[in-house]
């Protein structure tokens, strides 16, 4: 423009300017407001916090558009002035007319300068035709932002890249109490997202930073002397709930009415209470009612081993009815879970609450927790994180290992939400400068208590479970099946609309279409109308909901030796009956249609899990005619197949290989057995490439599996966030969307060449090494280091080294985490994924070259 307009140039040349004005990527384009839009936006990055900016704005697209424009980029806006001007005469409004009759927009104009009653473009263009003239308003704007140094940071975040998304930001609110909640978060997420190329990896029990506001919270505000080691975080409440009760298995627990909707049907049902039963897996629950003395009677009365309550309004805001519960549960030995969900005030003046006023004087008896669901916010309906609280060390170390086990872990943007409402709430607070009261060690309980499940602490010591020391930062995690590598800028888009956004329909997050799509042209897996479609957080906690139906089944669940050491410890933790199908290293420790064959001849109720395309945890395929002659065999002794496509979609050595089509598979089989069936498992971190954020997806087509599913109704669904994330990303890889296969084609790169890397570097240190195809692990056999001695001095360490120790060594050497033979399920062969950041790759080959240093050379 600047070389357009010179000093001189005429005021005619100025004014026609004035009507023209180019696209600028902006939704307000379509009512020509693109170059106010993009003013306020550059306006937003220069602005003083409390600076203001004014604007003479035309009012011919309507004064709730020209509002609009404002409040959705996180203004106050104040109409300071209005007038009417003359509509010049040389403007062409029929553009103006071809948008009212495409859409249901109106535009705002008045017959002459008097008029105050609006009319629309198409009877302005009629009434100027026919010799009239007309006005649009003009309005002058005093705009102020709300909050400048959140709404600035989110402004940031979207020009680095992120442009597209500006049109679905709505930062207007009708409640400042909102807007106090959704702007600092969708500031902090803009930071998370902006400053991390890939989502961190955090233990079971919860981000630290969460639980570590959690105790702070209760420390800051209740006087309640925690550490963020006393705090155990759930995906919801109901999961909390019955997590609890799979890990001590009680043969009789009471719990409180309002509780029990979500627990498995079974479990209502059963009436093994008289005598003592023997069987851990038979779990007998009684509904009671809330009131504690009714509650208390009925303790007494039937002597359960668990209970699970909340407490009456009325009866929360004093101790003693809390104390009273402590006192009774304690002199039976009964576990005790306290649910404060109803009461938990995330305030600056939370509300008098009995529980945490006695917390505040007392211990917590070991016997007891707390148990609080955080569900009441003003932004996010239904968006769910619940976190238990324990003072037994006993209980606050294993209660983690029921979240991997059973769940994975808990979503990690919805405890970045309530952490970020944690965190204004204490940065609020000045510092306690007054030493913590102090408070009574609980009483002994006067009767033993009931102990975790024998199949529980079975599985929980024998499963190699994550490193979660977090006083050492330096671990490197080859132990975990989740990507590090960045996460694509789609990808960080997606998550961010989907906060950003307001007033969702369904339809914009209905995944189904999608996911259909996704596994009929990877899997050729046959769904239709019939199927039944289910969600969940993660795949592992679907999968632990179908250990479930296969128990209720009196069924028996095969895993092929080489299978993800994770799934096989939740069977084992469930006490499912288990079997292990043998595989040989010759093949690559695939399963073998004759081996299988001979197993099922010997079974009933038979049930097969099968990780495939890609194997977890060796990053080997199955061909097409593998799975048919696999599923073959299933169908003729009437096996129910699960089939876990979690780990595939970064398959990276193709040669030879062409994918599935099980359609033409399944469609060919004859089924001897009418209990036949395949269910596809799938998890979408690795197809869609979205890194920490998980997303399980279950499809089943055989009518007694889904009314078997239904009773199960304990599990944690996905929110409408993560859904809305996932659709949009399920729509670019279904539209093929060319920077999204690109993208992936260069992960897949990165996973070839580091696999590579990684087998050329254990060979050399003395490794036998499985080539892998897929994935982002790799299986080895530590064979130099077998049956050598090590001695640590530093960490007390001396042992002979073989598959019992192997891992413990290699952590305390050097700080790398991997699996051993216990976890792969193939004797003395290692688990070692290699989806690491950059750097720490890098570390984790020095690490292999330094032990075998410390091991060979030494």
């Amino acid at each position: 423009m600047s070389k357009m307009i010179t000093e001189n140039a005429s005021e005619e040349f100025l004014y026609s300017l004035s009507n023209y004005c180019a696209l600028q990527g902006f939704v307000e384009d379509q009512f020509g407001l693109g170059l106010i839009a993009r003013a306020v936006e550059e306006g937003i990055e220069v602005i003083k916090p409390m600076g203001i900016m004014v604007f003479n704005i035309g009012g011919r697209p309507g004064q709730g558009v020209c509002k609009r424009l404002f409040e959705r980029r996180g203004f106050h806006i104040t109409k300071l002035w209005q007038t009417k001007v003359m509509q010049a005469a040389d403007t062409d409004i029929s553009a103006l007319v071809e948008i009212e009759k495409n859409s249901h927009h109106r535009f705002e104009f008045f017959m002459g300068l008097v008029g105050d009653q609006p009319i629309c473009a198409r009877t302005a263009w009629a009434y100027v035709k026919s010799g009239g003239r007309i006005s649009h308003a003009l309005s002058v704007y005093s705009c102020q932002l709300r909050q400048p140094n959140q709404v600035k940071t989110i402004f940031e975040f979207l020009r680095n890249g992120f442009q597209e998304v500006s049109s679905s930001l709505d930062l207007s609110f009708d409640d400042d109490s909102v807007a106090d909640e959704k702007i600092p978060f969708l500031a902090y997420l803009a930071s998370v997202l902006k400053e991390n190329s890939f989502l961190p990896y955090d233990p079971p029990a919860g981000s630290m930073r969460f639980r570590s506001l959690i105790a702070g919270f209760m420390k800051v505000y209740h006087h309640i002397p925690l550490s963020a080691d006393n705090v155990t975080v759930f995906p919801s409440r109901s999961v909390a709930i019955e997590n609890a009760l799979q890990l001590f298995s009680p043969r009789l627990a009471i719990v409180d009415e309002h509780l029990t909707r979500n627990l498995p049907k079974q479990w209502l049902t059963s009436l093994e209470i008289e005598g003592t039963n023997e069987l851990e897996d038979i779990i007998t629950v009684i509904e009671a009612p809330r009131q504690s003395d009714l509650m208390i009677e009925l303790i007494k009365k039937l002597k359960p081993q668990v209970v699970i309550t909340g407490m009456a309004q009325f009866e929360a805001i004093t101790t003693s009815a809390f104390e009273n519960l402590l006192n009774t549960t304690g002199e039976l030995g009964a576990r005790l879970f306290l649910d404060i969900s109803d009461h938990f005030e995330l305030s600056s003046l939370p509300g008098s609450n009995g529980v945490l006023k006695y917390l505040a004087g007392k211990s917590l008896p070991s016997h007891a927790a707390i148990l609080c669901g955080l569900v009441k916010n003003q932004v996010y309906s239904d968006l769910e994180v619940a976190f238990v609280i324990s003072e037994d060390e006993s209980v606050y170390t294993t209660l983690p290992k029921t979240v991997e086990l059973l769940e994975g872990h808990t979503a990690l943007f919805s405890q970045y939400y309530y952490g970020c409402l944690f965190h204004e709430l204490l940065a609020f607070q000045l510092a306690d400068r007054h030493p913590p009261a102090e408070r009574v060690c609980a009483d002994r309980n006067s009767a033993k208590l009931i102990g975790f499940a024998s199949s529980a602490v079975s599985a929980v010591n024998n499963a190699e479970l994550s490193v979660t020391d977090h006083k050492d930062n330096l671990l490197i995690h080859m132990d975990v099946d989740q990507s590090f590598l960045p996460i694509p800028s789609a990808v960080k888009a997606s998550i961010f609309e989907s906060f950003a956004r307001q007033n969702m329909v369904e339809s914009e997050t209905d995944v189904r279409f999608g996911i259909q799509q996704l596994v009929r042209n990877s899997y050729g897996f046959p769904c239709d109308g019939f199927s039944e479609f289910i969600f969940a957080n993660s795949q592992l906690a679907l999968f632990n909901k179908l250990i479930r139906c296969c128990i209720q089944e009196k069924g028996t669940l095969l895993f092929p030796s080489g299978t993800n050491g994770n799934c096989v410890s939740v069977a084992k933790f469930m006490n499912a009956n288990i079997l292990t199908v043998p595989t040989q290293s010759e093949l690559g420790f695939k399963l073998v249609p004759d081996t299988l064959a001979s197993l099922l001849g010997t079974l009933t109720n038979p049930w097969l899990y099968l990780s495939g395309p890609t194997v977890n945890p060796t990053g080997l395929l199955y061909n097409n005619k593998e799975i048919n002659e696999i599923l073959a065999v299933c169908a003729k002794y009437g096996a129910r197949v699960v089939i876990d496509t979690s780990f595939s979609g970064l398959e990276f050595r193709r040669d030879g290989w062409e994918g599935w089509n099980l359609k033409i598979c399944l469609s060919s089989l004859t089924c001897v057995n009418s209990s036949f069936s395949v269910s596809l498992l799938g998890g979408l971190s690795f197809e869609l490439l979205t890194g920490g954020l998980e997303f399980g997806f279950l499809i089943l087509n055989e009518p007694t599996l889904i009314d078997a599913f239904s009773t199960l109704p304990s599990l944690g669904r996905p929110h409408s966030t993560v859904k809305y994330a996932i659709k949009k990303l399920l729509g670019l890889r279904g539209q093929k969307s060319q920077q999204f296969f690109q993208v992936m084609d260069e992960q897949k790169d990165i996973l070839r060449s580091r696999s590579d890397c990684l087998m050329k570097t254990l060979q050399s240190c003395g490794w036998d090494v499985v080539g892998c195809c897929g994935g982002v692990s790799m299986v080895a056999k530590p064979t130099a280091y077998l049956g050598k001695m090590l001695k640590l001095d530093d960490f007390s360490f001396e042992a002979k080294l073989d598959e019992t120790n192997f891992r413990l060594a290699v952590l305390k050497a050097t700080g790398l985490c991997i699996n051993s033979g216990s976890w792969t399920g193939i004797p003395n062969y290692c688990r070692l994924a290699f989806a690491l950041e950059n750097s720490e790759f890098e570390r984790a080959l020095q690490c292999i070259t330094q032990f075998k240093k410390l091991v060979l050379e030494n």
